[in-house]
């Protein structure tokens, strides 16, 4: 199956950890917690890249790319594989190592990179395409996660950003309030008329054999292409 496999920050894994989902925000500390997560397990995810980065990436030029929280590596190696000049990031070395490992052995080259997303200092304007497949961005009234993902985005680039339509009874009954964290439509509130929005969606999503998030059955989906 190739479908939404590499999601790499499930909210709702276990009830232990409920208390943990602002540790790793993609953005700043949490390496350590999430280091102990991934060696719990020989393999956290599917190894099988995110439908919906199959599907929103097939017509797009290979060029240069961003895989934001890149966990086990999956979507990066894809990406690799379709010829794109690929930087994943993660805050996890574990996961890192492992990822490196994948495309190693897919014999493709990754740019790895142990950071979270304000920290990365990467310069406006880097990547033709931002992906942000499940991200666990805190929300904050400064909007920075929002801005920053846009902003790495290159005049004609793509950005997208997929995440998992909650069911709000269920999501609180494990601990966790989606309301806490950067959705799509967060992503989309920050961006201006530079800005053309291609998709904005909520889709059925082909569920993984295995690995984390099997229990979702739809995600949301926002692309949109910079201008200028």
């Amino acid at each position: 199956m190739t479908d939404a496999g590499e999601h790499r920050h499930d909210h709702e894994r276990h009830d232990h950890e409920r208390h943990d989902h602002d540790r790793h925000d993609g953005l700043g500390p949490g390496g350590e917690d999430w280091d102990e997560r991934y060696r719990a397990a020989e393999q956290v995810w599917s190894g099988n890249p995110n439908g919906a980065l199959l599907a929103e990436a097939a017509d797009l030029a290979p060029a240069r790319a961003l895989d934001v929280g890149c966990g086990e590596g999956a979507d990066a190696v894809w990406l690799a594989r379709g010829g794109w000049d690929v930087t994943a990031l993660d805050v996890s070395t574990v996961a890192l190592e492992r990822a490196a490992r994948h495309a190693r052995d897919a014999g493709v080259t990754v740019r790895w990179v142990h950071s979270g997303l304000l920290e990365a200092g990467f310069p406006m304007g880097s990547f033709d395409l931002v992906s942000a497949q499940y991200p666990a961005l805190p929300s904050t009234g400064g909007k920075d996660a929002e801005r920053a993902l846009a902003a790495l985005v290159a005049p004609g680039g793509t950005l997208l950003v997929v995440h998992h339509a909650h069911n709000l009874e269920t999501a609180h009954e494990h601990g966790f309030d989606p309301a806490e964290y950067v959705a799509p439509a967060d992503v989309a509130a920050v961006l201006d008329g530079d800005w053309a929005v291609e998709v904005d969606e909520v889709r059925p999503r082909a569920v993984p054999a295995s690995g984390g998030g099997t229990h979702h059955s739809h995600d949301v989906v926002l692309r949109a292409r910079r201008l200028r």
